[in-house]
């Protein structure tokens, strides 16, 4: 994919930086010189000095072409001058990054298919690292309806030695949730598992699951067998 970047700050550099690692061709538009010439010499992607929001740089930085936009520039109002560009020049996907609440529904008004509130998920991060320290990782979906949890498999608990298909049977297993994903050791890939895929020590596994469910979760798979 062509993605353009509006913004070399420490977000832009960044997701510019893994985007290239993952194959992407990267353009990333900023006014600061020194930024857009560590763009080019470290990260690998192309730059182009100037306004994020001006139609000259965009169109010479390939927006016509450009398969996806992320506005991540200083503050919102940059922002949403980007991503209503982007969506004048028909941009079939645009990410915008959201400082201010307020902000939420001018970005979908000017054609944001992606709004992430830095804010808001800086602190549901750090609220989930709080109150599930046994989990890895959580991400929300569908406005918080659905969750999907990383979890480590303890020497001894109740899923150790187990299949899949003898989990989800199991009463004291959440109705409604589900185990997606299965790392056999953190070195390994995440793999899609099936009723047969064996859960072993030391493993990790994706299980989704719904709020209300979670601490049950979380509860049957770190307890002891």
């Amino acid at each position: 994919m062509y993605v353009l970047v509006g913004g070399a700050g420490l977000v832009g550099i960044n997701l510019a930086q893994r985007l290239v690692e993952l194959g992407h061709t990267i353009s990333i538009v900023d006014i600061d010189p020194i930024a857009c010439r560590y763009a080019r010499e470290q990260v690998g992607a192309m730059a182009f000095e100037g306004s994020a929001v001006s139609t000259e740089i965009l169109l010479e930085a390939g927006i016509r072409k450009a398969d996806a936009v992320a506005a991540v520039l200083r503050n919102d109002a940059l922002n949403l001058a980007m991503v209503t560009l982007a969506k004048h020049y028909g941009v079939p996907f645009i990410l915008a990054r959201m400082r201010h609440r307020d902000f939420a529904e001018p970005f979908r008004i000017a054609g944001a298919h992606r709004i992430v509130s830095t804010i808001d998920l800086a602190v549901s991060t750090m609220v989930n690292a709080i109150e599930y320290p046994e989990v890895e990782s959580m991400m929300h979906f569908e406005q918080g309806q659905i969750e999907v949890l990383k979890l480590p498999i303890p020497n001894q608990c109740h899923v150790v030695h187990r299949t899949v298909a003898d989990i989800a049977q199991d009463p004291r297993f959440p109705t409604g949730s589900l185990i997606i994903g299965y790392q056999p050791h953190p070195h390994a890939d995440l793999e899609i598992p099936n009723g047969s895929t064996l859960l072993e020590p030391g493993s990790t596994i994706l299980l989704v699951t719904k709020p209300g469910s979670l601490h049950q979760a979380i509860d049957f798979v770190e307890g002891c067998a």
